[in-house]
């Protein structure tokens, strides 16, 4: 059974790990070595990770670690995950999706900085958006809602106005923070009630509006 949302928006706003681009085996491999490193359990440390920037992670992960060390330990973490693009693909339907948002209003808003998107959306062989918001772009790692704010104005659009592509609990709730509604992708999502949830970008269908608007046929697997 399927059943087929109609959004209409001014802007969109899209995460980039899990929404354009699946980097889960990257992400594993570098997060489990440092679980380990630091004598975590590796399956509690991926619950906590996706969406969030690494300083913010380690501080839920290591509470009386100085923020400081966070800091620096998120730098080399980076840096590693930059290195790492092995096994780097698009989401089914990310470029597709992309291409039928050109000349139409979006950012990237993503916890990545500059450095790391670039790699992986090149990795997944996908464009970056005209407009990003990234890790130096902001003070606060999502759930704070402040990136995509930040794409917002950027975009000049009212925050009511946007749609958010998201994957994680913590991007779900960074968008809806923002007055934003929410488009869930993927198996992670659909846990974080977002306001319609797709398996990937193939059920994401674009029609631009006479009027400047953007309307979001989401097909939802019922």
């Amino acid at each position: 059974m399927t059943a087929t949302a109609v959004l209409t928006a001014r802007a969109l706003l899209l995460d980039m790990d899990g929404t354009l681009v699946n980097s889960d085996a990257s992400v594993e491999r570098v997060w489990r070595r440092w679980a380990e490193r630091h004598g975590l359990d590796g399956d509690e440390v991926m619950k906590v990770v996706h969406g969030r920037q690494g300083y913010a992670s380690m501080a839920l992960l290591l509470p009386d670690r100085p923020m400081k060390q966070n800091h620096a330990d998120n730098a080399r973490m980076l840096a590693e995950e930059t290195a790492d693009t092995e096994g780097v693909v698009e989401i089914p339907g990310a470029r597709a999706f992309l291409a039928s948002l050109h000349g139409l209003p979006h950012a990237l808003v993503t916890s990545a900085d500059v450095a790391l998107s670039t790699a992986r959306m090149a990795a997944a062989g996908l464009d970056l958006p005209a407009v990003r918001v990234t890790a130096e772009s902001v003070g606060a790692s999502k759930p704070d809602p402040e990136g995509f704010l930040k794409g917002a104005a950027e975009l000049g659009v009212d925050p009511a106005d946007c749609v958010v592509f998201e994957d994680s609990g913590a991007g779900i709730a960074a968008g809806r923070a923002a007055g934003m509604r929410v488009v869930g992708v993927g198996p992670r999502a659909g846990f974080h009630a977002p306001d319609v949830v797709v398996r990937d970008l193939t059920q994401v269908r674009v029609e631009a509006g006479a009027d400047g608007t953007i309307r979001l046929h989401v097909t939802e697997s019922a």
